[in-house]
């Protein structure tokens, strides 16, 4: 411990102008400190083993030097949205009416009345805005925790000898990180070691060309660029605000409020109905006046409230105003706030329940266009198979090998030769002899782990006897590495590939047997040995084969005519041998591929394996169906066949291709395209740097957490935190429960609106009196628009949902068996309402007071009930699974509980007078009557066809006909 401390403390030299250095790219101040070794020393690194791991030590390295994080600007606190709230011209009006209403009060009733009906509406008003500007200001934070996640990287470093993953905030100066293919570069930092590395710094320049970064003539790695091609380690000189990307990132915002096409689509929605709802108060505003004018109304004394010969001018004011107060609160009750609110509540509930499945949603958008989804286009290792690989199978030649001690020494020194040093991963033996820690792909690690263990290769004592010339570094269209060495001993120069079986075999014109003997790959072997591999394939092993040949240094063929850039020999190759791994399928993959296909949702698999072994796995889980083998020459396809047709052609084709093997980024992109041009909606799952094009196309993106580079990550909608196909599936429920859950709200919400509507409507028209008074109409708004969303969006997912066939682009977000629903529903409770308007007084023998009463609180219940209702659109049993959701049974109880203390103990604040058991228990029996209702009507048959688009055609045929 006394060693670490003395090492951290030692740290307090820091090397004079690094960080300016580095983001100035000084090579001059570089080569001046020693170069980048002489830096690393003076940061204390040992570039082979890294910094301590030690706690202490890497705490002080952090208070020294810094941490790794930004300084981004706050979320936006309560009161800005308070603020926002106050904004809404509907609720500017009603408080100017209220302030009206309370000046006129106190002075025609004094301070200890007036203030009633001016002070409920204040009251009413104030609460509808807080509970508006809290349900945003809970949705901004859950925006700020999500980005804190999807920014929390996994990176590589070395520390005490060791690989080991932290946290992209954990890294401190003189790490060393490991980059490879599609990371983002997470601090400032120099190029240590490493092959064909080059970095997209657009983010930082602007410049779209790809930088080569190198040790000697520009060693200068910025955080926020992204690794285009080939792997490297550098040493973090500067991190967090230190860095250029961190000055950047602290002057950005983060504007969190983007509208997702749905809301966008509500607003519309919202919109319509809010016009809808300004032409009913007006026409109520322009009536009542009249009424109000003409004589025609009364005071609680039975009096005329306006008279020609009594020109009182408070009470005229006073009149004017109640009347503009309720015209204006019908406009409040009409413009259904509640939408917006459903969806971001609904879209909140379901992002947190996601996060819980292992899928992190990273734009808002992708949880509702899931839902409407089509088509699933899906890679296959890692997704639908474990990414567990172990090698099972060696073909040294023609004959297999079981046991590894009869391969002469010489070709055993090649394949160590050609695993060790072609490679990104690495193998540490720990002292205690257990057993080696592996680090890279999962291809390279089950690789890597065969050779040490059955060919006993030492990848510590190898690596120094031997000089790499230069690395071509895997490739995903020519799907090969290929790396050129010289021997120190003997000065020899060594050609080594590794990659795709088949293509490696392409490049072979001999082969090695068992015996170190190598002989020619005429027709006969060469037929033979493909065997083999689709032998393999078809048991769905991957087939990685191994290629060597020696050559002379004059050989050594130059790209550019230069002695820098090495080109690897690609032609008359000595094959080593064939290794076969297996990657089990994944545990309820086949169920899941299931019920994506039985909700309507094709699955295509595209893979860069090949056709074989596509093939096996795509049976294997079940989306090439046994017995279907007939169909399988349309059903599967290579890429370069599919990118060989012509635009039509691919359009004919491109419904029936189920699996694409050999496919190239481009395929994938080729084929999103397509599939969007006839009118799919295209979900693409990816993991790499060059599935960034197909996942940005797609109408959703989703990711692989565990495998995927941080490019793929940046380029998609949803991030699959376990890459699992089930967590597909489960996304896709999601999303339908999302759309679902809006259509509910949207039902239960245009029920009360036209309800109230039309209510107040004929009730202005015809006694020239309001039933429902300002502050009952905002108490009804504000106990529906939020507690009847909160209670309907966070109902779960139900199997039922997976049965139906996929919405599309195109459906209305109202259906016909919504119009259906909540046109009976309104009828009834109109009817009702109404009924008591005018006949409640005779038929309860009660006063004008307590009869409005009984229309607020019946009216109330009736929504309370539909509520219930409203948890399904088409099943009769509304009461299914209501268990399981306590919050919705919860918030019924609270709606009711409040309206109980409305009613009996806020008389002057509400308007109402108390009922006695008798009237409780009727209006209970009224507003029940709706289950039955509800019951009946969805015995109704509705017209798939949207029933706006009927009316369409209906009247374009009679203008037709008209005209004939």
């Amino acid at each position: 411990m006394e060693e670490y401390l003395q090492q951290a403390l030692q740290l307090l030299i820091i090397p004079k102008g690094l960080t300016t250095m580095v983001k100035e790219r000084d090579l001059g101040a570089v080569n001046e400190s020693g170069g980048v070794i002489g830096i690393a020393a003076s940061l204390r690194t040992n570039p082979e083993n890294g910094i301590y791991g030690n706690d202490l030590h890497v705490n002080k390295r952090r208070e020294v030097y810094g941490s790794n994080t930004y300084h981004k600007q706050p979320p936006k606190g309560l009161l800005y949205f308070v603020m926002d709230a106050l904004k809404d011209t509907t609720i500017l009006i009603l408080c100017v009416c209220a302030a009206l209403s309370l000046g006129f009060g106190i002075k025609e009733h004094g301070a200890k009345e007036g203030w009633y009906e001016g002070g409920s509406i204040f009251v009413a008003v104030f609460i509808v805005i807080v509970v508006s500007a809290l349900s945003n200001f809970r949705q901004e934070l859950q925006f700020d925790k999500l980005s804190k996640i999807s920014s929390n990287i996994k990176i590589e470093v070395l520390r005490d000898r060791q690989r080991q993953q932290v946290s992209i905030f954990d890294i401190v100066v003189g790490d060393v990180v490991f980059l490879k293919l599609g990371d983002q570069i997470p601090a400032d930092g120099l190029f240590l070691d490493g092959r064909s590395l080059q970095v997209d710094e657009s983010s930082m320049t602007g410049e779209s060309d790809h930088v080569e970064v190198d040790s000697a003539k520009n060693p200068f790695l910025l955080s926020g660029a992204k690794v285009v091609d080939g792997y490297a380690q550098m040493l973090v000189t500067s991190v967090g605000m230190n860095t250029a990307w961190g000055e950047m990132m602290s002057s950005i915002s983060q504007d969190t409020n983007e509208r997702t096409p749905l809301q966008a689509r509500l607003d519309k929605l919202t919109s319509t109905i809010g016009k809808v709802g300004l032409i009913v108060a007006f026409l109520v505003l322009v009536v009542l006046l009249i009424r109000y004018f003409t004589g025609n109304t009364k005071d609680e004394y039975g009096n005329k409230e306006y008279s020609g010969s009594n020109k009182n001018i408070d009470n005229v004011l006073n009149g004017v105003v109640r009347i503009v107060s309720a015209a204006v609160t019908i406009v409040v009750v009409a413009i259904p706030e509640g939408l917006p609110l459903a969806v971001t509540l609904t879209l909140a509930y379901s992002m947190k329940r996601m996060m819980k499945d292992q899928a992190m949603v990273r734009k808002l958008q992708a949880c509702e266009t899931m839902g409407s989804a089509t088509v699933i286009c899906t890679d296959k290792t890692g997704t639908l198979t474990k990414n567990e690989m172990e090698v099972t199978k060696f073909w040294l030649g023609q004959e297999p090998i079981e046991k590894h001690n009869s391969i002469k020494q010489y070709v055993s020194e090649l394949f160590h030769q050609g695993v060790g040093l072609n490679t990104t991963g690495s193998v540490y033996i720990p002292l205690s002899g257990s057993k080696p820690n592996i680090s890279g792909s999962p291809t390279e690690k089950a690789i890597l782990y065969w050779a040490v263990s059955d060919l006993g290769m030492d990848m510590e004592k190898m690596k120094p006897s031997y000089d790499i010339l230069h690395v071509e570094t895997f490739n995903s269209e020519k799907k090969r590495s290929g790396v050129l060495i010289k021997k120190k001993e003997d000065k020899s120069i060594h050609v080594h590939w590794k990659g795709a079986a088949e293509m490696i075999v392409a490049m072979c014109s001999s082969y090695y047997e068992t015996d170190g003997a190598i002989k020619s790959l005429d027709e006969e072997s060469r037929s033979n040995i493909e065997k083999i591999i689709q032998g393999m394939a078809a048991s769905s092993l991957r087939c990685i084969a191994f290629a060597h040949t020696q050559i002379l240094e004059e050989e050594v063929e130059y790209s550019n005519g230069e002695k820098i850039h090495p080109r690897l020999k690609e032609d008359e190759l000595i094959l080593l041998g064939v290794v076969g791994l297996k990657d089990p399928c994944r545990p309820g993959v086949l169920n899941a591929v299931k019920i994506c296909r039985s909700a309507g949702v094709q699955i295509k698999m595209i893979t860069g394996d090949n056709v074989f072994t596509a093939k096996a796995i795509a049976t294997e889980c079940g989306i090439l169906q046994i017995g279907d083998e007939a169909n399988y020459g349309e059903q599967v396809i290579e890429g370069v066949e599919f990118r060989n047709y012509t635009h039509q052609e691919r359009m004919e084709k491109v419904d029936n291709i189920l699996v694409m093997a050999r496919s190239s980024p481009f395929d994938k992109l080729l084929m999103v395209q397509c599939l969007k041009q006839k009118n799919h909606v295209v979900a693409v799952t990816g993991d790499g740097t060059n599935d960034a094009p197909a996942l940005k196309e797609a109408d959703i993106g989703l990711s692989m957490g565990i495998q995927g580079t941080e490019v793929a990550k940046e380029s998609s909608d949803i991030i699959i935190l376990d890459d699992n196909f089930n967590s597909v599936a489960t996304v896709l429920r999601w999303g339908r429960c999302v759309y679902n859950n809006i259509q509910k709200f949207i039902q239960f919400q245009l029920t009360v609106n036209v309800a109230a509507l039309v209510i107040n409507f004929i009730a202005a028209v015809s006694a020239g009196d309001v039933p429902l008074t300002a502050v009952q109409l905002l108490w009804v708004n504000l106990i529906m628009d939020t507690l009847g969303a909160l209670a309907l969006a966070t109902e779960r997912p139900t199997n039922e949902l997976m049965q139906k066939q996929p919405v599309g682009r195109t459906a209305p977000l109202i259906t016909n068996i919504m119009w259906r629903n909540l046109l009976f529903q309104a009828l009834y409770q109109i009817a009702v309402l109404l009924i008591l308007q005018f006949r409640g007084e005779s038929i309860f023998n009660v006063t004008g007071g307590v009869n409005d009463t009984l229309i607020f609180n019946t009216f109330v219940l009736c929504q309370v009930f539909n509520e219930f209702n409203s948890r399904s659109m088409e099943k009769q049993n509304v009461f299914k699974g209501i268990h399981r959701n306590r919050l919705f049974i919860g918030i019924v109880g609270v709606t009711i509980l409040l309206q109980v203390v409305m009613v009996e103990f806020l008389k002057k604040f509400a308007d109402t007078e108390k009922l006695n058991l008798f009237q409780w228990v009727t209006c209970i029996l009224i507003a029940a009557v709706s289950w039955p209702i509800g019951w009946i009507v969805k015995c109704i048959p509705v017209p798939e066809e949207p029933v706006f688009e009927i009316i369409r055609r209906s009247i374009v045929t009679f203008k037709r006909n008209m005209r004939a």
